[in-house]
């Protein structure tokens, strides 16, 4: 008899505080990538084992992470990566971050199509995915990989470059104070993801 597959969601590592707010970012990544991980393991898994338990509890962390860490992420970059590069006025750092804002819309209306599929299969109602699909999923992971990718090359380090430390230390600010009146406003970000999340949801 086949032994189930593992599916572990993504842990939480200690990472930067809000004091290093490129470092946040950075670390929103790594849950990223681990994030994206866990999403194919869950395709992987569904083509064996149907939408068990495990599948299950798979989706569901997916979901959560992409409903209430991904966004307070995006706008992070919105509001404080972006602007200073469009301000500069460098040609290929603003093609760059035209692009990568252009891709932050993408993601919203792919996630809607991946969520669309992770909800049935969280209420074990969906234990097979079509080749479109699984297409989905993989055009969701390749867009991210390759937006982390852009960011991390050229958006955060002319940031980093372009902010001074008055800059820096109001962006921490920021990021923790959206985050904060997440949690208080009781919504949707209000429970961190499990298993052992921070005491913000950081991305």
């Amino acid at each position: 008899m086949t032994r189930p597959t593992q599916i572990q969601a993504p842990g939480s590592a200690p990472g930067p505080s809000f004091e290093q707010p490129f470092g946040m970012l950075e670390a929103c990544h790594e849950r990223l990538h681990r994030t994206l991980a866990l999403l194919q393991r869950l395709r992987e898994h569904l083509g064996t084992h149907g939408a068990d338990g495990q599948a299950q509890q798979a989706a569901v962390d997916v979901m959560r992470y992409f409903d209430q860490a991904a966004p307070p992420h995006h706008q992070d970059e919105e509001l404080h990566v972006f602007p200073p590069l469009l301000a500069a006025g460098d040609p290929a750092v603003t093609r760059t971050v035209r692009q990568l804002q252009a891709e932050h819309v993408e993601m919203e209306s792919q996630w809607a199509h991946v969520r669309g599929l992770l909800t049935p299969i969280s209420a074990g109602q969906l234990g097979t995915l079509q080749p479109d699909e699984s297409a989905a999923i993989d055009a969701f992971a390749n867009l991210y990989a390759s937006h982390i990718v852009a960011e991390e090359q050229v958006a955060y380090p002319a940031a980093r470059a372009a902010m001074d430390a008055q800059a820096l230390a109001a962006m921490g600010d920021d990021m923790k104070r959206r985050r904060d009146v997440r949690f208080a406003s009781g919504g949707a970000a209000a429970q961190p993801p499990k298993p052992a999340a921070p005491a913000h949801p950081a991305g």
